[in-house]
């Protein structure tokens, strides 16, 4: 792109405030921000003008049936055998969404190359893989793993990986692609400079992850191997069990497009997305959708009627990811704290939020799939989340239950 080029579509959108420093740069600075301009998505200005009702008002909400753990207990075995000849038939791959930074871990890298050991280095990536190598050694197969990255963090993941062996995978297995990038805007709707030659871009939700994946021409790869489902799993819980054979044996036998592992919620305001039916379709809706009435419902049993907590642990039927992703999901309007170039000339992170960012989320997804299974996960063996550096949901938690679970740290 050429700077008329740059400058003619920049003054169509309202946007001439990128080139704002154009001839203080040097050539390269010009062509890296020519280029950055290029390959801006402007998906944004329709999320501005017709921002997605998210409010739910207008929603059929109901309780969904899953399969809570005293029936997962009854079938195991008969589970377990579908989830293992799956497996070993290559029908399976994983997919790693590790596109965050550890930021609020107090680090500068990718989440999942944080140290949670103690007496030992022990990252978050190779706790997973420790994870996924048991169901390698149970079915005598790699899953092939493929790893989400975003811009901001994909030379260090890499490079990350490759320095500590791929944590016992070959090469060969694990493939990694970049996540969408989506320009961060200021209250008036103006693209924010993050340095003279570079616009504020942050990664567009994990929601775009198949999008993605497709764009970087790994369709092709997950069909020559014969994968017919794909288990996504979230960078920031250590006690994912991924690829999980009864989880997966339960979801093929159950006929649906997609399986969702679950918590039960432990109280009706627990903090935590929730799995339910919005009319003929599932969803998950936020905890603070629920009315008081709703949060406290019971089922005949006298457990909670909303019971089933998400965990971002999910698996999708290839053949309906590839029909629906072209259809819409809702993209999230976030204000945020969004780094930007000060008068001065110096990049800074404000104290309060200066605008707003874009992200659509994985959890839309579910609706569109058209059908879920909730497979109820015992909580104390499965989630362990990451979020904070102490206090709930923190490295601090998460050791403790790594610990309960024999991990030695």
């Amino acid at each position: 792109m050429t700077y008329e080029q740059a400058k003619a579509l920049l003054e169509q959108k309202g946007q001439t405030q990128l080139l704002k420093y154009y001839d203080e740069l040097d050539e390269a600075g010009k062509n890296n921000l020519l280029t950055a301009i290029e390959n801006i998505t402007w998906d944004f200005e329709d999320a501005l003008a017709n921002p997605a009702d998210l409010s739910g008002k207008d929603r059929d909400i109901r309780p969904i049936n899953g399969l809570r753990q005293a029936k997962i207990q009854e079938k195991k075995a008969e589970f377990e055998a579908i989830g293992v000849e799956a497996i070993k038939a290559g029908k399976v791959a994983a997919v790693l969404l590790a596109g965050g930074m550890g930021t609020r871990l107090g680090v500068d890298g990718p989440k999942g190359a944080y140290d949670i050991g103690v007496t030992k280095p022990l990252y978050i990536f190779e706790q997973q893989m420790k994870n996924l190598l048991d169901v390698v050694k149970q079915c005598g197969v790699f899953v092939p793993l493929y790893i989400m990255t975003s811009d901001k963090n994909h030379e260090q993941t890499t490079s990350f990986w490759k320095e500590h062996g791929y944590f016992g995978y070959p090469e060969t297995e694990v493939k990694f692609f970049k996540q969408d990038m989506a320009p961060a805007v200021d209250y008036d709707g103006k693209i924010i400079l993050e340095r003279k030659d570079t616009p504020a871009l942050s990664p567009n939700g994990n929601g775009g992850w198949f999008a993605s994946l497709q764009r970087a021409g790994l369709c092709e790869d997950l069909h020559k191997r014969g994968v017919e489902w794909l288990n996504i799993y979230a960078v920031d819980n250590v006690l994912q069990r991924i690829a999980d054979p009864v989880f997966v044996g339960a979801t093929i036998d159950s006929g649906v497009n997609c399986g969702a592992k679950v918590i039960c919620k432990t109280n009706p305001y627990e903090k935590v997305g929730v799995l339910c039916m919005d009319g003929t379709q599932p969803d998950i809706i936020e905890y603070y959708e629920l009315t008081d009435e709703m949060a406290n419902l019971k089922d005949e049993n006298g457990d909670l009627a909303y019971c089933y907590g998400a965990i971002m642990n999910y698996l999708f039927r290839l053949t309906k990811l590839e029909e629906i992703v072209d259809k819409k999901i809702p993209v999230h309007i976030v204000e945020k704290k969004i780094e930007c170039l000060c008068e001065d000339g110096v990049t800074r992170k404000p104290e309060k939020e200066n605008g707003k960012k874009f992200e659509a989320l994985a959890v839309d997804l579910i609706k569109l799939m058209g059908s879920v299974l909730p497979f109820e996960v015992v909580r104390e063996r499965e989630f362990a989340p990451i979020k904070n550096k102490t206090g709930v949901d923190s490295v601090e938690s998460a050791r403790e239950l790594l610990k309960q679970n024999g991990v030695e740290l």
